[in-house]
């Protein structure tokens, strides 16, 4: 199983390329739609990281994509551009999925 990242900035990119994850910068929905497409249609991709960033700006795009399709799992990640705390994203997604508040 593979990786992919779809970020809006380069240096996360060249973070993950580091530990031998490729991906692609992009900005724009349509943009967005093609890199998901492309990460859909290699059957090696079993987990596609995009940025948060890119996910509150293209919401529509990346849900419809987590909604319909079964591979590959789509996973909203913070980088160092997030206006977010990663500790409390992770709390926020415990808390959804168990339902208790840490």
């Amino acid at each position: 199983m593979k990786y992919f990242l779809i970020s809006d900035n380069v240096d996360t990119l060249a973070g993950m390329r580091l530990v031998g994850v490729r991906g692609v910068v992009v900005h724009e929905e349509d943009e967005v739609r093609a890199a998901l497409d492309k990460a859909c249609a290699d059957p090696d991709i079993g987990l596609v990281l995009i940025t948060d960033k890119l996910v509150a700006k293209c919401s529509a795009v990346v849900f419809e994509y987590k909604l319909t399709r079964k591979r590959p799992l789509i996973v909203e990640m913070p980088d160092r551009h997030s206006d977010s705390n990663p500790g409390d994203s992770i709390k926020r997604y415990i808390s959804e999925v168990v339902g208790v508040k840490i």
